[in-house]
């Protein structure tokens, strides 16, 4: 009886093992996007919460970045409203997917969930009309790429930088496409930054409402970040 016992309990360990993600392999973690995803030290905040949660030997993190760039620096298929120009030129796509690769090289990854904070340098080009369109393809080309139908998508939400729309024509369009991109899925979600441009910068200069984040608005982004995460993968 003992024996059938511990069989029975081996069996069930066994089947819940199978059923958990966390056992099949490494979670992978894509950060992109323009300045504020530079401004992110992911050794700060994301990658501490993120290894606290499924342990340093279990969480691959890739972050490529680039201040001040559009949305078609990364999709391959992004095209104006109207007329031919700008045209796309997804070469932050290539060097982002690079990285990408040689991470993921011979790992078994259980899980896959993109990060994306960007918005501004289109708000600013008032090209806001496609980028609902543009950022659905981007999550769509990853996918692809990757070869996953289950990846994860957590955007950051512009900051309530210019709500006005005097500066940057497009912003609080931008604002709304993004959470309406991120409430249309279940494997999608998004995180609010509007408090994190108060404060004091990395330079020690003092903001409100800044265009980029306060040296702790940072800090407190990436765990953000990293929260939204967990939640979709434990989902």
């Amino acid at each position: 009886m003992k024996s059938h016992h511990i069989l029975v309990l081996s069996l069930v360990t066994l089947l819940l093992a199978s059923c958990n993600p966390e056992s099949k392999g490494k979670h992978l973690f894509i950060l992109s996007g323009q300045s504020n995803m530079v401004g992110l030290l992911p050794e700060e905040s994301f990658t501490p919460v993120i290894e606290a949660r499924f342990g340093k030997d279990k969480a691959i993190i890739v972050k490529d970045a680039h201040g001040g760039q559009p949305i078609r620096r990364w999709y391959k298929d992004w095209k104006p409203l109207q007329g031919k120009e700008p045209k796309a030129q997804p070469d932050l796509y290539d060097s982002l997917w690079t990285k990408i690769r040689a991470s993921i090289h011979e790992e078994n990854i259980a899980t896959a969930t993109f990060i994306w904070m960007q918005g501004e340098r289109d708000a600013r080009e008032k090209l806001g009309n496609v980028y609902e369109k543009s950022l659905i393809g981007l999550y769509d080309q990853l996918s692809a790429d990757l070869k996953r139908n289950d990846l994860n998508f957590i955007i950051g939400r512009l900051s309530d930088f210019d709500m006005q729309n005097e500066r940057y024509p497009h912003w609080t369009l931008i604002r709304e496409i993004q959470v309406k991109v991120a409430e249309s899925d279940p494997r999608f979600g998004w995180i609010d930054t509007d408090d994190l441009n108060d404060g004091y910068n990395k330079n020690g200069k003092e903001i409100r409402n800044d265009l980029h984040m306060s040296e702790e608005g940072y800090i407190e982004m990436g765990k953000r970040f990293a929260q939204e995460a967990i939640l979709r993968i434990e989902d």
